[in-house]
Parts: structure tokens; sequence; C-alpha cells
């Protein structure tokens, strides 16, 4: 895997982010943070700021960089990956939800068993290798 690979196609991660910002503070390079998360615009608008020549913008750029990275931190993981990673991490809140739906579902099978126990139509066997079925897969 290529270092483009690594830097521009992995997933973002909140640590170099903050990193970036932090740099940016203190380094003419304000803005790497951006170009980093993917947003190029605003990382060339802050490259032309930094080395314009009114030279203005310099305290404006490094109180953005240090807000920046402070928003980074105060991010949780969930919320970085929705807004850096394109949904990096949906996967996984997706399978959440649906094992949470199987478990539910199981509970109601199970339930919809124990009454046909109850009500005698289906015998204590039956119950269990009913319940065993369903409980192994």
């Amino acid at each position: 895997m290529s270092l483009f690979d690594t830097f521009f196609k992995e997933p973002k991660s909140r640590k170099i982010a903050i990193i970036f910002a932090l740099l940016g503070t203190i380094l003419p390079i304000g803005g790497l943070h951006k170009f980093y998360l993917g947003q190029y615009l605003w990382g060339i608008i802050y490259l032309l700021l930094r080395f314009s020549p009114w030279g203005h913008f310099d305290l404006l750029l490094q109180s953005a960089c240090a807000f920046e990275a402070v928003w980074y931190f105060l991010q949780s993981p969930e919320d970085f990956n929705l807004r850096f990673n394109l949904g990096w991490g949906l996967e996984q809140v997706n399978q959440a939800s649906m094992a949470a739906q199987q478990i539910r579902d199981l509970g109601q099978a199970l339930q919809t068993l124990e009454k046909l126990r109850q009500d005698g139509l289906i015998s204590e066997l039956e119950f269990e290798q009913k319940r065993r079925n369903l409980v192994d897969n």
C-alpha cells in the first residue's frame, strides 16, 4: 500500500487531524488538516490566506486551527467518522442494530413457544427441541 493510499483512502484518524490542526497554530502550514480530511477547497483557502501579501490573517488562521483541533478532540469517534470518513463506522452501527433486531425476534419466538407450551399445544419435549433450534441458530 502506497503512502498516497494510506494518507487519502484509509479512514481518517481523529488524532492525526488534531495533530495537523495544532501544527497549523505554530507552523506556516495552516490548512494541512483540511487537506488530510479531504476538504481541499478549505485547505487552499487556508494556504492562500496564510501566504497573502497582507499578512493580517496569521492570527485568525492560527486561532481557526486551534479551534478546529479542540473541536476534533471533543467530537466522539462516531461523530468524527460520520463527518469526515463518509460513514466509516456506519457498518458497525448497522450490524449492532441488526443484532438487536435478531435478539428481539428471538425473544418474541421464545415467548410464542412458551405460550404454545402453556396452552398444551406442544409437549415439553417439542418445546425444548424448538427452543434449542432457535437458540443455536
